[in-house]
């Protein structure tokens, strides 16, 4: 008697092409889905989005400090905390310290009003509750912080710079030939 384990062919099919073509729908359900589920969230979003901008309101605040830290730390009302998911409660967010009128609050912004905004000045900003949705200088122009360049983007800027100079020296290299 063998107790080996005997696979036949199914439809004269082999198992690893079976194997394939289950992979390969199990793939496909899994893309429906996800599509399905970011309709979703995306459509979530955009009704979100929305009612923020429904109730948004223009205001002019000083502007004391602004970082990045966990929502915890950060001296939010209790009430945000507590309809803050628990996964982003640990998580750094940019939160920006401001006065507004005789208050001392403390408030949530988007990662690109984040960079613009700009330390102990007066700023026109657009709110809706404690997020900072759209922030614009009181009396002149705000315009993004010049970013450290990070070490890949030193390379590669050299590296251009490189290619250039050798773009232009085979150019010259090849006038020569012609004039001559």
């Amino acid at each position: 008697m063998d107790n080996s384990l005997n696979l036949t062919p199914v439809f004269g099919i082999g198992t690893g092409w079976i194997v394939m073509i289950v992979v390969i729908v199990l793939l496909i359900a899994a893309f429906v889905a996800l599509s399905i589920y970011g309709k979703k969230l995306q459509a979530k979003q955009e009704e979100s989005q929305s009612a923020m901008q429904e109730a948004a309101q223009s205001v002019s605040l000083l502007v004391i400090d602004k970082k990045r830290m966990k929502m915890t730390e950060a001296g939010l009302p209790p009430i945000v905390l507590e309809q803050t998911p628990k996964y982003m409660r640990g998580r750094k967010v940019p939160i920006v310290k401001a006065k507004i009128g005789p208050k001392i609050m403390s408030l949530l912004c988007d990662e690109r009003v984040f960079e613009v905004i700009p330390v102990k000045k007066e700023v026109r900003a657009t709110i809706s509750g404690i997020y900072i949705m759209d922030v614009k200088g009181l009396r002149t122009n705000l315009e993004a912080r010049k970013t450290k360049l990070k070490f890949t983007d030193k390379i590669r800027m050299k590296m251009d710079k490189m290619k250039e100079e050798e773009k232009q020296q085979s150019a010259g290299q090849k006038k020569k030939k012609k004039e001559k």
